[in-house]
């Protein structure tokens, strides 16, 4: 029996109802959204033609060290692109839904397709790799349609990082699998997702002799994996059953992250423990992305290295949105030895297309985003765009900082006086979201936060307020309402979300939570929403 599409976070939807989703979850402004900047003022999005004959929905991106993009479609077409010549080559096909790629150099290409990492060579330099070879095939398959794989990553010792999304409800596991089959995997809810192989749900790590380790478990569709500089792995993961909205994750070894069906592969699991005890054992999300208000399904994230060739935010944080045509821009601290920090839009509206799933840096600074419609009947765009930075300095939120008291911004041009230090510029509140088995989760406990004590730094760069009832373990989401820089130019993005894990202090979130004392938890289809243009 056919599996029914699902929305990109995974409920189950009717085909016709399918064809809807694109505008349901467009995220539109609502009445009064802030006057804003446009992006496209500083941003060029520049459309790049498919290659001839391959249908363009494209899954993973990576650039060689000569500035040719290699590029993977999903019916398992591997391409090459010359920017300057506009040219695309085929140098390999017949992959089973590839989600990433990483180009070591132009007669080497590491794929990740669902059953393997492979490795693609080109051993006689004729431009085609005839060389399909499995770098490790040692997770485990159900053959239900949601078991996707993404990446690889790789570290500077050469170890490898994949991270595998869990079985869906949508479907079934399959009567051949491969690897050891656990159906307590599958014990965890009606509509749960699940994981009876080896090891839906988790980060894997491939040294470079082959062999696997699991790094955490705890993710429900892990869409998305990066290193950072200094070799830290962070996955984002979308909203659903288990996770009350999407997070980015900053992967440790041992690390349980929320989605408890992969447990059963741990040495240590014992069976299936209370909600309270997983809540327990859980790591929060370093950075929340409040649903239906900044992202519905996030992909992959990327850092910014070009050195300044991509606008002011060099060394930060960018991430794909699939359902509507936006960009992320993430800004990371540390507070109390664990990071953690704020999400905001970076590229909201057309030309931007929706679908956005995959992007890789090319050396010229440029940024390419990858836009798949497939995934079962979820409607998106397809196809690939460029972004470049035309060179003049947008007025943004550049950083966010958790202060003992409040927070303090900084952008990325001198502010106005007079709009800085205006209470009522800083419109914000707080909330939180529940730890559930149900899907998703309302926003929970919401405060509206009175702004105080507001001072600007002599230099114009930086803004800092108290906020009244300061706690851990919520999301301080601002909005900034008339903000300009001195010299008059509007912010481009006045919507922040700080995930406050953690506070200065070292104190940390209550649990269980104690009983609400807020307004009326909301679903966040009622919240002011970044306008789409």
């Amino acid at each position: 029996m056919r599996a029914e599409p699902e929305d990109a976070g995974g409920r189950f939807v009717g085909a016709g109802a399918a064809a809807l989703l694109a505008l349901a979850a467009a995220i539109p402004a609502g009445a009064g959204a802030p006057a804003a900047e446009s992006p496209g003022r500083y941003y060029t999005v520049e459309d790049i033609a498919a290659p001839p004959g391959v249908t363009p929905s494209c899954e993973g991106l990576s650039f060689l060290p000569d500035g040719r993009l290699v590029a993977v479609f999903d019916h398992g077409e591997v391409c090459f692109y010359n920017p300057a010549s506009r040219h695309w080559t085929k140098f390999a096909e017949g992959l089973h839904t590839p989600l990433g790629v990483l180009a070591l150099n132009p007669r080497e290409i590491l794929v990740c397709q669902r059953p393997e990492l492979t490795r693609l060579v080109d051993t006689t330099g004729d431009g085609v790799a005839d060389l399909y070879e499995c770098v490790t095939d040692r997770w485990g398959l159900s053959g239900n349609y949601h078991e996707f794989a993404y990446g690889p990553v790789r570290d500077s010792q050469g170890n490898l990082y994949v991270a595998l999304g869990s079985a869906s409800r949508g479907g079934v596991a399959r009567y051949e699998v491969r690897g050891t089959f656990n159906a307590d995997g599958g014990d965890f809810g009606a509509h749960a997702m699940f994981s009876v192989v080896p090891y839906r749900g988790w980060v894997i790590r491939i040294a470079p002799g082959g062999d696997l380790v699991p790094i955490g478990c705890g993710f429900r569709q892990p869409n998305g994996i990066v290193l950072d500089p200094e070799g830290r792995v962070f996955v984002t993961d979308n909203q659903g059953d288990w996770v009350g909205t999407s997070k980015l994750h900053n992967v440790a070894q041992g690390g349980f992250y929320g989605h408890p069906s992969g447990l059963v592969w741990r040495s240590d699991w014992k069976g299936p423990p209370t909600v309270l005890q997983l809540d327990q054992m859980r790591r929060e999300g370093t950075v929340l992305f409040p649903h239906a208000i900044l992202a519905n399904s996030p992909g992959e994230p990327v850092f910014d290295l070009t050195q300044g060739k991509f606008g002011p935010f060099a060394g930060q944080m960018f991430v794909t949105e699939f359902n509507v045509p936006r960009l992320l821009r993430v800004m990371l601290e540390e507070v109390a030895g664990e990071l953690q920090g704020a999400v905001t839009p970076f590229y909201d509206g057309p030309p931007l297309r929706a679908g956005n799933i995959r992007m890789a840096f090319a050396p010229d600074g440029s940024l390419w985003v990858g836009q798949a419609e497939r995934r079962m009947g979820w409607p998106a765009a397809k196809g690939i765009q460029r972004l470049s930075w035309k060179g003049d300095v947008p007025m943004d939120v550049l950083s966010v900082h958790l202060t003992s008291t409040g927070f303090e911004f900084t952008f990325t041009k001198p502010v106005d006086a007079e709009s800085a230090l205006r209470p009522g510029t800083y419109e914000g509140k707080r909330y939180y979201y529940l730890y559930q088995a149900n899907y998703g989760s309302p926003r929970v406990d919401v405060h509206k936060l009175g702004v105080s004590h507001l001072t600007r730094s002599p230099d114009g760069l930086r803004v800092s307020f108290d906020v009244d009832a300061l706690r851990a373990g919520y999301v301080y989401e601002f909005t900034l309402n008339g903000l300009k820089s001195a010299d008059g130019s509007l912010l481009v993005n006045p919507l922040v979300a700080y995930t406050a894990n953690r506070l200065r202090d070292g104190s940390t979130r209550p649990i269980p939570w104690p009983p609400p004392t807020g307004e009326k938890a909301g679903t966040g289809e009622d919240q002011p929403r970044v306008r789409s243009r």
